[in-house]
């Protein structure tokens, strides 16, 4: 069963063995789930949750999987089970609980959106990195999104791209991906 389109033979995309490894964990978790939810054993199932379908990664290959489908899926998949968890944990809680919870996690965010622009995140430790303008483009909309409720997605945030430029006008790209991710899972778990 061919789970998504191709990238072609002369093409590269995702190792199609370890995508459908992954999707087939992914549904055995789902329906672990269902079980447990109806009152049944969750048994020896594997368990997923999504910082695991943000931190997989697949090797490129030729006549893989088209990277740009997988990663929809990879995005519906993450999207679904914060929106689960979100369920339960109101469910068990309360929705005060649940939005207390997300503003203290959106507040861990603050410190970065007050510094002056070009002085959110440090210099990267190569030669390039990320444009810190184009950055703090993203970060003046994730200001606005947080103070005035301006139109913003974790889909958007998600797949932000900046260009690289030279050390002295850039951040190190590792920190604004890590700050990214953070913000992308407060955004899904109001979505």
């Amino acid at each position: 069963m061919v789970m998504f389109p191709a990238a072609g033979r002369m093409g590269t995309g995702y190792d199609r063995a370890q995508v459908e490894e992954f999707f087939a964990r992914a549904r055995a978790a789902y329906e672990a789930t269902q079980r447990e939810d109806a009152g049944g054993d969750r048994g020896d199932s594997p368990t997923l949750d999504e910082n695991d379908v943000r931190a997989v990664a697949f090797d490129l290959v030729r006549d893989g999987y088209e990277a740009t489908a997988v990663d929809a899926a990879l995005d519906r998949l993450e999207a679904a089970l914060v929106h689960r968890r979100r369920e339960d944990f109101i469910a068990a809680h309360g929705q005060q609980a649940w939005m207390d919870r997300i503003a203290d996690r959106a507040t861990t965010l603050y410190p970065r959106l007050v510094r002056p622009r070009g002085q959110r995140f440090s210099p990267p430790q190569g030669r390039r990195g990320y444009d810190a303008a184009a950055v703090d483009e993203l970060l003046d909309r994730l200001v606005a999104y947080f103070d005035a409720g301006a139109e913003l997605s974790a889909a958007e945030l998600r797949t932000a791209t900046f260009p690289e430029v030279g050390r002295r006008r850039a951040y190190a790209e590792g920190t604004v991906d890590a700050y990214l991710d953070r913000a992308v899972e407060v955004l899904l778990a109001v979505e």
